[in-house]
C-alpha cells in the first residue's frame, strides 16, 4: 500500500509520498514514489505514484526515455501546458498496459498504477491532476484543492478540516505531515521515509524539499504535539447531558 497527496493552494503546491511497498508480510521494501522533472525558470513537474511498483516504474521509465529520444515527439520537457503533461503520462500508462496487461491477466492480476501529477510551466498557472489506472484523469479546482492516492482514509479527515485554497503554505505543509502521522499510526502498510516538496507559486524551481526518515526530530515532535493537542481539545468538549 502507499499514501500520496498533492495539494494546490493560492501560494503554491505541496507534494508528499511515503516509501513503503508491500508484496506480502515477508516482502516489505522502500522505494521512492516521487519523481521530479525540473528545469529552473521553465518548469517544475512532480509525479507521485501508487499501485503496482513494476507498473509505475515502467511508466516513469517510458517518460524518461521519451524525454531523451530526440525524435521530435512531444515529451515532458517540450509540453506547453500541464494538461499536455497529464496526457503524456496517461499515454505512457496505456502503452505499458497494452504491453503487460494480457500477461498480468493470465496471473489473475491487472495493471494497477495511478499518479498524482502537478506543477507549473512558465506562462501557466499551477495545475494538479489525478490520473487513474485507465489513463483518464481529473483536475483539482477551488472546491477540491487536493488529491490523495493509496491509503487515504486516515489522513483525509484532518485535510478536510484544515485545508482550503487560501490556507497558507506553511500551515498546509504541517497539516499534510499530520495526515501522514495519523495514517502511519493506523496502517502499517504506510511507512517512512516520507518525501516532501513545498513549491512556491511562480518560483519555477524546487527550493524546499525534505525527506523524513525514522526518528526525525521534527516529525516526531509534530506527532507528539498533535496527539497532546487532540487530547486537550477532547477534554474541553462539552459534557453529554443524559
Amino acid at each position: 500500500m502507499t499514501y500520496c497527496i498533492g495539494v494546490r493552494l493560492d501560494q503554491g503546491m505541496i507534494f508528499a509520498s511515503d516509501s513503503r511497498t508491500n508484496a506480502g508480510m515477508d516482502n516489505i521494501a522502500k522505494f521512492c514514489k516521487m519523481t521530479v522533472f525540473e528545469r529552473r525558470g521553465d518548469r517544475v513537474i512532480v509525479l507521485l505514484s501508487s499501485g503496482n511498483l513494476a507498473g509505475t516504474q515502467a511508466v516513469i521509465g517510458v517518460l524518461n526515455r521519451r524525454c531523451v529520444a530526440g525524435d521530435g515527439a512531444e515529451n515532458l520537457w517540450t509540453a506547453t501546458t500541464m494538461f499536455d503533461v497529464a496526457m503524456l503520462v496517461a499515454d505512457a500508462m496505456r502503452d505499458i498496459e497494452r504491453r503487460d496487461g494480457e500477461y498480468l491477466q493470465e496471473n489473475e492480476a491487472g495493471f494497477n498504477a495511478s499518479f498524482i501529477v502537478g506543477g507549473q510551466i512558465n506562462g501557466e498557472s499551477l495545475r494538479l491532476f489525478r490520473i487513474y489506472a485507465e489513463g483518464n484523469f481529473i483536475e483539482a479546482g477551488i472546491d477540491t484543492p487536493y488529491f490523495q492516492t493509496g491509503e487515504t482514509k486516515y489522513g483525509k479527515p484532518i485535510i478536510d478540516r484544515v485545508i482550503t485554497p487560501h490556507t497558507p503554505l506553511a500551515d498546509a505543509t504541517k497539516c499534510v505531515l499530520v495526515s501522514f502521522d495519523s495514517t502511519m499510526r493506523s496502517n502499517l502498510s504506510v511507512g517512512m521515509p516520507i518525501d516532501l516538496i513545498c513549491y512556491e507559486r511562480d518560483s519555477l524551481e524546487v527550493q524546499m524539499r525534505r525527506r523524513f526518515d525514522d526518528g526525525d526530530a521534527y516529525f516526531s515532535a509534530l506527532g507528539q504535539e498533535w496527539s497532546e493537542g487532540t487530547r486537550q481539545v477532547f477534554r474541553r468538549l462539552p459534557e453529554l447531558v443524559w
